[in-house]
Parts: C-alpha cells; sequence; structure tokens
C-alpha cells in the first residue's frame, strides 16, 4: 500500500502570512482575526501584532514598536519555525531519494 505523502500545510500558512504582512501597507486597516474584537472587547493582548510585524518588514521599527512591542520577537519566532518545517522537509526528501 502506498502512503500519501503529507502537505507542508503549516510551512505554507506561514510562509504566505509573512508574504501577506510584507505586501500590505501596515498604515491602512486590513481584516482583522481577533476573536476578541469579533466579541466587542476593547483590548487585546495580541491586537497590533500584525501591523507591528508588517511595519518590521517594511523597515519601519519605530512604527513596529509602537504597534506592538514583540512584533520583531514574533518575526522572529515565525522565521525560526519556517526554517525548521523546512529543513524537516529537505531530510524527507533526502531519506525518500537517497540523497547523499
Amino acid at each position: 500500500m502506498q502512503t500519501l505523502k503529507k502537505f507542508p500545510l503549516e510551512l505554507i500558512v506561514w510562509i504566505g502570512s509573512l508574504l501577506y504582512l510584507a505586501g500590505i501597507d501596515p498604515n491602512s486597516e486590513h481584516m482583522s482575526l481577533c476573536v476578541f474584537n469579533w466579541l466587542g472587547f476593547v483590548w487585546c493582548p495580541g491586537c497590533g501584532l500584525g501591523h507591528s510585524i508588517s511595519f518590521f518588514l517594511h523597515g519601519e521599527f519605530l512604527q513596529s514598536w509602537n504597534a506592538h512591542v514583540l512584533g520583531g520577537f514574533g518575526l522572529m519566532v515565525l522565521m525560526h519555525r519556517i526554517l525548521q518545517l523546512l529543513r524537516l522537509e529537505y531530510l524527507r526528501y533526502q531519506l525518500k531519494f537517497n540523497v547523499n
């Protein structure tokens, strides 16, 4: 029985998310995925994080800091996770095709 290759969905989601944040104008309003916002709460600990990462990717570091203090750190965490997933996919490729 042939096994199906695991689709790297998490890798695609993280790369797509960073490409989206790099492509938007961080000064404009955009769709919010905040559940707290949808429920009518005024404050959320994560609100501004997407704007912060977007500002950071555009080189606007002061605006990034003002939008959310953890934006730069969040970007580093996401980049680290992307690199982990890419490495894992590379190792799977090596095992599958016995590439040395």
